[in-house]
């Protein structure tokens, strides 16, 4: 499954919101250096569709806010 998700680091919380057609806006409270931010998204995501972490990878947007990632 391929999902579209633009993240915002830095929240003071951790939040999904489902826009559906697998369009998503993620708060996540890790900064975005050091890759932080997207080691929080991947475990974030193994959380929220029950899937272990080695069958997400992000395809697309490693370094900005809008990430295209798949969900095998």
């Amino acid at each position: 499954m391929i999902i579209h998700v633009k993240v915002k680091p830095n929240s003071s919380e951790k939040k999904i919101i489902d826009f559906g057609n697998n369009r998503y806006l993620i708060y996540l409270t890790s900064p975005p250096e050091d890759n932080r931010a997207n080691i929080e998204l991947i475990n974030f995501l193994s959380k929220h569709f029950t899937t272990p972490v080695k069958n997400i990878k992000i395809k697309f947007g490693m370094t900005g806010h809008d990430k295209v990632i798949d969900i095998g």
